[in-house]
């Protein structure tokens, strides 16, 4: 039996050997196909997002919309179902969590503790993941131009203020890994917008400019939700409550952007109508940060250039 033992040792070992490389090339082989497969899916998307950032009518819009996120949300189940994946969407959360706040993985820096900031931007992007999931994204107001696309999702009045959180889709973006292989993902946007108030004559009688943001952006989502849908850029905008002799309002954002081949996109919305009782101070009441400035009378009182 003795002589025999070295052979069924040896043979023992071939079979293990085997297993191990079968097992081995076995999730080589699933972890091929799921990343075919979640490559498969961001493709499908990106054919088919163009028009949804095109589609001009805001009715039409946030049917389609809603329609298209279903559709990309079924495609997201069935490619975790199939891969036996986090189906909570929170692996960023529970990695910082793991190792309280220092490098979570290939795209964050370990250079200090910003885990309270990481958490936040993680859990604006969960809320708004989940408005897209859920099937309950309606704008309140959206406009498109030169491909790109500008949700306002709310304009609510909080306190003292007007909370308008913003969604933009499509905006040109590119990654990058730097020589510490920290790989990047950068937006390229620079928002303005511009408020002109009316009052009930529809004289001119205040505007508000401004640039920058949003507050609080998120120009990559997919750093913080895998699955988050690709090119949108998200934040908000807190307005001081306008004057209460404010009727009516008209509000322009402007995006400007470089493309990938160099060229320079500009894209412009416009808003008119009557101003929320809402969005108003209380009669009496000042309105913050108010400065005088002269302008000419035609610009003013619209009726003294229809006059000329």
């Amino acid at each position: 039996m003795k002589r025999y033992f070295g052979i069924i040792v040896a043979v023992v070992f071939v079979v293990v050997g085997i297993v191990f490389t079968m097992r081995k090339w076995e999730d080589k082989s699933t972890e091929t196909k799921r990343e075919a497969s979640a490559a498969r899916l961001r493709a499908e998307y990106l054919e088919r997002v163009a028009w949804i950032r095109a589609i001009p009518e805001q009715k039409a819009y946030t049917s389609e919309v809603g329609t298209f996120l279903r559709w990309y949300f079924k495609g997201v189940n069935e490619h975790v179902n199939e891969f036996r994946l986090n189906r909570n969407f929170d692996d960023y959360l529970v990695e910082l969590d793991e190792k309280g706040g220092r490098k979570v993985s290939e795209y964050e820096s370990p250079t200090k503790d910003r885990s309270s900031e990481k958490r936040a931007a993680y859990d604006a992007t969960r809320k708004l993941f989940d408005t897209f999931k859920d099937g309950s994204y309606s704008p309140w107001w959206t406009g498109t131009s030169n491909g790109i696309r500008l949700d306002i999702v709310s304009a609510d009045a909080r306190g003292d203020q007007i909370h308008m959180p913003v969604v933009a889709w499509g905006l040109p973006r590119e990654e990058r890994i730097d020589d510490k292989k920290i790989r990047r993902v950068v937006t390229n946007g620079n928002f303005k917008f511009n408020w002109k108030l009316f009052d009930e004559k529809g004289k001119l009688i205040a505007e508000i400019p401004g640039e920058g943001g949003p507050n609080d952006r998120v120009d990559w989502p997919e750093r913080y939700i895998k699955f988050f849908p690709p090119m949108v850029v998200f934040g908000t905008y807190d307005i001081d409550k306008l004057p209460p002799e404010a009727k009516t309002a008209e509000i322009s954002w402007t995006i400007s952007a470089r493309s990938p081949s160099g060229g320079d996109i500009m894209a412009s919305y416009n808003w008119k109508g009557e101003v929320p009782a809402d969005w108003k101070l209380a009669a009496g009441e000042a309105w913050k940060g108010a400065q005088e400035s002269i302008r000419p009378e035609e610009e003013i009182d619209p009726s003294k250039q229809a006059k000329k």
